[in-house]
């Protein structure tokens, strides 16, 4: 979850959740492992470079105000808009509404016009950032898919997805927040079935400790998809291909 206002140092959107102290303490853990990597997330990457980027894509300086914080850095977007503008994507789906979304919309609409569709667990949040998009003349399909506890090996909890589209070319992960655990990210694998025949899986913050650990999973379980640690920009970012 991203946005183009300045946001705070804890995500929203995990009210109601129970989950167990062992979970807790899982996460307080790894913030103690994970502290260098969250300072680093602050900065959003060189100005320049988002300059760059949103002259690549003929958007206004002023589209992307604020990143840093939890938003997706310079490279991460940058990375998405070549993705779109190589494989020219059918259908692209994004776990972690924001900035993605807008870099993404724009660039499908310059490269194929494909669709958008995006999940995040904050509703008004979802709806602030399709207002976002409309008024840079953008379309997505942004849902709210609120966080749910479910039982799964990655975390207590996941998102309510409805409606996923039975064939993805690619898969944007920028969410839930590591605060739920250092590992929830890993149970996105549940849409790598619906995966194309060369389709990829971008996943922001990968050079966290706790997105390594998912990262070395994933290789194992995934033997058909190609993963590769990309460790520029300020949290890296992993990419998966499947394998034609």
């Amino acid at each position: 979850m991203t946005s183009r206002e300045t946001t705070g140092y804890l995500p929203q959107g995990e009210a109601g959740l129970h989950r167990s102290w062992r979970e807790k303490a899982l996460v307080a853990g790894w913030a103690v492992v994970q502290w260098p990597w969250l300072l680093r997330s602050l900065s959003g990457g060189r100005r320049s470079d988002k300059a760059a980027l949103l002259d690549r894509l003929d958007l206004p300086h002023d589209a992307l105000p604020n990143l840093g914080s939890w938003k997706a850095d310079t490279f991460f977007l940058t990375r998405i808009a070549d993705a779109i503008a190589a494989d020219r994507p059918a259908c692209v789906v994004e776990l972690g509404a924001g900035a993605s979304s807008l870099i993404a919309a724009r660039a499908l609409q310059l490269h194929g016009g494909g669709t958008l569709t995006s999940f995040d667990q904050n509703a008004a949040f979802v709806t602030a950032t399709a207002r976002w998009l409309a008024e840079n003349g953008l379309n997505a399909d942004i849902r709210h898919a609120p966080l749910t506890s479910q039982d799964g090996e990655w975390a207590s909890c996941w998102y309510d997805l409805d409606h996923v589209p039975d064939t993805i070319d690619l898969l944007i992960i920028d969410g839930p927040p590591w605060t739920l655990n250092p590992f929830v990210r890993g149970t996105a694998e549940r849409l790598f079935d619906r995966l194309g025949k060369g389709g990829r899986v971008l996943l922001d913050d990968a050079a966290r400790p706790g997105e390594r650990v998912v990262a070395r999973r994933w290789r194992k379980r995934w033997p058909d998809i190609e993963f590769v640690l990309h460790r520029g920009g300020t949290k890296g970012m992993l990419e998966g291909r499947r394998k034609v």
